[in-house]
């Protein structure tokens, strides 16, 4: 009898080579969704913060075109400040100096302050100018002083505070910045540095002299000073904050 033999093939056995590749790649997926998302929210971040110091930069602005007006007696359309807002009519605060015989008293009183500033109107800074920059830990010099001395009701001034100009209503505000003031570190302030101006200066060669057709700076400044004007405003965000400067000379016009 003829026996028969029978061969049985074996498949070869599963190695799971395709299933780590399939999770190798299912992790680079994850981790190219997940650096996707962080840089997406990096960048909102970034426009965020930019959204929210524009406004304040803008806010910084309106309070420099409002320090402007408070040092001409003005509202906002131009005429004369005669509204409660106005500091004539504002028993408390100081007057912004029309003749030269009330400059120096007015400096001799900001002067006794203790943050050489009050209604808005201030001396001359001594030492360090950038005040904004100070913390309560921040270490002074005599007659310096720190931000949180300077955003006081008595110190600084609030948009139309001296000038009758809306910052707008809590409901509907014009400016959410400059009309919140919520707190002392909230929305904005500006102060007005009276600096007595050189009377000699006005025969410089520099301001007067010359041709007749020449444009050479004629000033006519009564009373003689000019003045600085620091403008701060916070923004909605914390740790936004946007400070601007000028100088304004307020020339009277000759008859």
């Amino acid at each position: 009898m003829q026996s028969k033999h029978f061969s049985i093939r074996r498949r070869p056995r599963q190695q799971g080579v395709a299933l780590f590749v399939v999770i190798v790649f299912v992790m680079l997926s994850m981790l190219l969704a997940l650096w996707a998302s962080r840089t997406s929210l990096f960048n909102e971040i970034i426009v965020g913060n930019d959204a929210d110091y524009q406004r304040a930069f803008e806010a910084a602005q309106a309070l420099l075109q409002d320090a402007e007006l408070d040092i001409r007696g003005e509202n906002p359309d131009g005429n004369p400040c005669t509204g409660a807002n106005c500091r004539d009519t504002i028993g408390s605060a100081y007057k912004i100096p029309l003749e030269t015989q009330e400059v120096t008293p007015l400096l001799a009183d900001l002067d006794q302050q203790a943050s050489k500033c009050l209604s808005g109107l201030c001396t001359k800074r001594a030492g360090r100018q950038d005040f904004w920059n100070t913390t309560s830990s921040t270490t002074l010099a005599p007659g310096e002083t720190r931000l949180a001395d300077m955003t006081q009701p008595a110190v600084g001034a609030r948009y139309g505070q001296y000038s009758g100009a809306a910052a707008g209503s809590t409901s509907a505000p014009a400016s959410p910045i400059l009309a919140d003031r919520s707190a002392n570190n909230r929305g904005g302030w500006y102060w007005i540095e009276v600096l007595p101006y050189d009377k000699s200066s006005e025969t410089s060669s520099l301001i007067v002299g010359g041709p007749a057709t020449d444009n050479l700076l004629r000033l006519n400044l009564v009373p003689n000073v000019a003045y600085r004007i620091t403008a701060l405003a916070y923004g909605l965000k914390p740790g936004t904050l946007a400070v601007l400067q000028q100088t304004y000379v307020r020339q009277m016009r000759k008859d």
